[in-house]
C-alpha cells in the first residue's frame, strides 16, 4: 500500500516546514508561548496566507483541501515545529460552521482575519455532551446564553467563540462575540506553552448556528476531526523526540564511548521506535476510515487517540530519562516537546476514555 502524501500535499508540507523553520525557531516559539498570549497572531496571519488554514476545509465551503490527510499534513508540521495557536479549536469550530452553511464566517477564518475558538467542555461533562448544562434561551428574535465553559483554547485573545449549549430543542451551537455583554473570561497559560480560559455567560447575546437541537451529530463529527488532527500532531512530536534522543545518544559519551553503544539503551530505543510506528499506523487508519460509516469513523478515531496516549507517555518518559538531568531543563527543546505530548494525550479525552469508547463502539458495531 502506498502511504505517500502525494505531490500537492508534499508541497504544502515542504512550504510549511520551511516557513516554520525560518520564522518560528524554538527561541521565537518560547517567547510567544510563555511571555505573551500563548501564540503569535502575526505568524497566524502569515500561515493563513500560505494556505495552512484553508487546507483544513473543503473547496465546497471555500477551502482548498478538507480531507483527513490534508488535516494530517498541517497538524504534522505544527507538531514538528511545536507551534502554539488555536489550531484545534479552529478546526472544530470551522467544521461546525461548514456544516451549517456559514461560508461567510468560515471565509474570515480561512483568510486569518477572524479567529474563532471552540467552547464545548464544562467542569462536569468529562467529554460527554450529554452533560452540557449551559443554557440557550430565545430572547426576542435572538438568543442569550447562561452557564460556563472550561479550558476554552485561547479564550482571552480570539475574536469570537463557537459555543455548544442546550436549548429547549436540544444541543445547539452559537457564535458569541468576545466582547459581548455578560461574557467574562479568566485566561491563563498552559504547561505546554498554549493558553486557555474559563468562560462564563450571563444573559450573553448569541447567534444561532444551524438548526436548534440538531448539533449532536455535528459536534461529534467535529470531535472526530480533532482526534485525527491530534493523532497526527502526536506522531510528529514523537518523531521529534526520537530524533533528538538518538542524536544525544550518539554524542554523549561515558567511559570514552557514546552511550548509544550500550545495549540496554539500544533496546529501549527500539521499543520507542516500535511504539511510534504503531501510533503512526493508528493515525493513518483514523484518517483513512474517516469516510466510512459513523461507527467506523468514531472507532478508528478513538483507537488512534488511545494509542497516541499510551505511546506518547512512553516516548516522553524515555526521552527525558535517556537524557538524564538535562532532559528536565527549561532551555532544552526536548522538555517542551514532552510537555506537549502529555497534553495531547489528555485533549479531547485521555487513553482510558477512548479505550472504553472503542470497546463500546465495538459492541455497537457487532449489534448493527
Amino acid at each position: 500500500m502506498d502511504f505517500s502524501l502525494g505531490e500537492d500535499r508534499q508541497m504544502l508540507a515542504d512550504s510549511l516546514r520551511r516557513f516554520l523553520a525560518d520564522k518560528v525557531p524554538f527561541a521565537v516559539r518560547k517567547t510567544a508561548a510563555f511571555e505573551g498570549q500563548g501564540w503569535s497572531r502575526e505568524i497566524w496571519g502569515q500561515l493563513a496566507e500560505l494556505g495552512a488554514i484553508g487546507a483544513l476545509f473543503g473547496e465546497d465551503v471555500g477551502g482548498f483541501g478538507g480531507s483527513p490527510f490534508d488535516v494530517a499534513v498541517v497538524f504534522g508540521e505544527i507538531g514538528r515545529a511545536l507551534l502554539t495557536g488555536p489550531w484545534l479549536a479552529t478546526l472544530q469550530a470551522g467544521h461546525v460552521l461548514a456544516a451549517a452553511g456559514r461560508t461567510d464566517d468560515l471565509a474570515a477564518v480561512i483568510d486569518g482575519s477572524q479567529v474563532i475558538s471552540y467552547a464545548e467542555e464544562e467542569a462536569d461533562t468529562w467529554f460527554d455532551p450529554a452533560g452540557i448544562t449551559t443554557r440557550a434561551t430565545q430572547s426576542g428574535e435572538g438568543w442569550v446564553l447562561d452557564g460556563a465553559k472550561t479550558v476554552v483554547a485561547f479564550a482571552g485573545s480570539v475574536d469570537r467563540l463557537l459555543v455548544v449549549a442546550r436549548a429547549e430543542a436540544g444541543l445547539s451551537t452559537f457564535l458569541v462575540e468576545r466582547d459581548a455583554p455578560g461574557l467574562t473570561v479568566r485566561d491563563y497559560l498552559l504547561i505546554d506553552g498554549g493558553a486557555a480560559g474559563d468562560v462564563a455567560f450571563a444573559a450573553t447575546p448569541a447567534t444561532l448556528v444551524g438548526e436548534a437541537g440538531s448539533a449532536g451529530p455535528v459536534i461529534e463529527a467535529a470531535r472526530a476531526w480533532g482526534l485525527v488532527a491530534l493523532a497526527w500532531e502526536g506522531v510528529a512530536v514523537m518523531d521529534a523526540l526520537r530524533d533528538q534522543t538518538l542524536d544525544y545518544l550518539r554524542t554523549r559519551k561515558q567511559f570514552g564511548i557514546p552511550i548509544g553503544k550500550f545495549q540496554a539503551l539500544q533496546h529501549r530505543m527500539a521499543t520507542v521506535a516500535l511504539e511510534i510506528e504503531q501510533a503512526r499506523s493508528a493515525a493513518i487508519n483514523a484518517a483513512d476510515r474517516f469516510s466510512g460509516t459513523r461507527v467506523e469513523r468514531e472507532r478508528a478515531a478513538s483507537a488512534a487517540k488511545a494509542t497516541i496516549g499510551k505511546a506518547g507517555s512512553l516516548v516522553a518518559e524515555e526521552a527525558i530519562q535517556m537524557h538524564g538531568g538535562i532532559g528536565m531543563t527549561w532551555e532544552l527543546a526536548l522538555t517542551h516537546y514532552a510537555k506537549r505530548l502529555v497534553m495531547i494525550g489528555h485533549e479531547l479525552g485521555d487513553e482510558d476514555f477512548h479505550l472504553a469508547r472503542y470497546i463500546e463502539l465495538g459492541h455497537e458495531l457487532a449489534t448493527a
